[in-house]
């Protein structure tokens, strides 16, 4: 077997604002496995670094690729412990290849054009009525489940719109997620989460910063929202890491990135683990191009996941990949008629 890898910078469509920052372009890397003997078939990936997130996102990066590059062609095991993204694109690669190299990572009544995945709808940061403009939309596209990030302007503000939604739509009509990324302060927390409780909030995504799992788990047992672990996830590797997370802090949910936690293998385990302890959970995209979002949908059908998932529309970007992967309402499906057309990748700077 051989593997090559490609750079690749996604652009937006318009600048994403986020807790860390505004993003107008994002990197990312194609990885394709193939037999030496007929390099024509392959198997195709994605290594979807987040700089910023991702803790292997250094100036080191391009070089563990070389490693494996090296590694694959002579028959060594490389350690991916630590590059949840790389993991993540080289199970994609090896599992299209393992299924025919059509696109196809986990056949199932999904990839048949038998079933769909409900999603959350996303309203990314903005001001006030750019915010507000997006909830609309969502709305009127009938998603039945919102997640508003938080943390970028005024908090009354944002307690207005999450206000103004339920004074139109009750619990029982639409669901509403938050997610801080880390953004509420330990002294001001539990003030916010007794406020987002008159909302009938149904979680908020890691209220204070990860890396304080004492004060988490004081929350986890206190707060009248139900919390989210998502950042406090990222970096931890091995599964004593993973066990000692959930059972220090406790949380209600865990949210699972596959390019950061370890790649399909590492949310595999993270569920198992989570189920053992009633801890509940749901799969969510983090930025990656239609590549890696097709693979994560065809996961998270697999493993039939209940309930919104946090999966992205493949909207975002200027210069996405069309995959079969579409969005209908508030659910995506695997258009049957529409299938992976390999050669968009040939242009690309293809490192062997």
């Amino acid at each position: 077997m051989r593997l090559e890898f490609a750079p690749y910078l996604l652009k937006f469509y318009q600048p994403a604002g986020t807790s860390r920052g505004v993003l107008f372009e994002k990197p990312t890397f194609l990885l394709k496995v193939y037999d030496e003997k007929d390099p024509s078939h392959y198997g195709i990936g994605e290594a979807a670094v987040f700089p910023g997130l991702s803790p292997e996102a250094d100036g080191l990066y391009v070089n563990k690729l070389i490693e494996l590059l090296a590694n694959i062609a002579i028959g060594r095991p490389t350690d991916l412990s630590r590059h949840s993204s790389i993991q993540f694109g080289l199970e994609q690669a090896i599992l299209d290849f393992s299924n025919g190299c059509q696109g196809i990572y986990y056949p199932s009544p999904f990839t048949s054009g038998n079933s769909s995945i409900e999603i959350n709808g996303l309203i990314w940061m903005g001001d006030f009525n750019e915010m507000l403009s997006r909830i609309t939309d969502k709305l009127k596209q009938g998603f039945k489940c919102l997640k508003l990030k938080i943390g970028a302007i005024e908090w009354q503000k944002e307690i207005d719109l999450i206000s103004g939604i339920r004074k139109e739509y009750d619990e029982h009509q639409l669901t509403i997620r938050v997610d801080a990324n880390g953004g509420l302060s330990p002294e001001s927390v539990m003030d916010r989460l007794n406020e987002l409780a008159q909302y009938h909030i149904h979680s908020i995504e890691q209220p204070i910063p990860a890396g304080n799992p004492e004060l988490m788990a004081k929350l986890c047992r206190e707060s009248p929202v139900p919390i989210a672990l998502d950042e406090e996830l990222i970096g931890k590797a091995t599964p004593e890491e993973r066990i000692s997370t959930l059972d220090v802090i406790k949380p209600q949910f865990i949210i699972l990135k596959p390019a950061l936690c370890g790649g399909f293998s590492g949310a595999t385990q993270w569920i198992e683990e989570a189920e053992k302890r009633g801890i509940g959970w749901w799969i969510t995209s983090a930025l990656e191009s239609n590549v890696g979002l097709n693979a994560i949908a065809q996961f998270t059908a697999a493993i039939n996941a209940q309930g919104p998932q946090g999966l992205g529309t493949g909207g975002l970007f200027t210069n996405n990949f069309e995959t079969p992967v579409s969005l209908i309402g508030d659910n995506l499906i695997f258009d049957t008629g529409k299938p992976l057309n390999k050669t968009q990748f040939s242009n690309l700077h293809w490192n062997r």
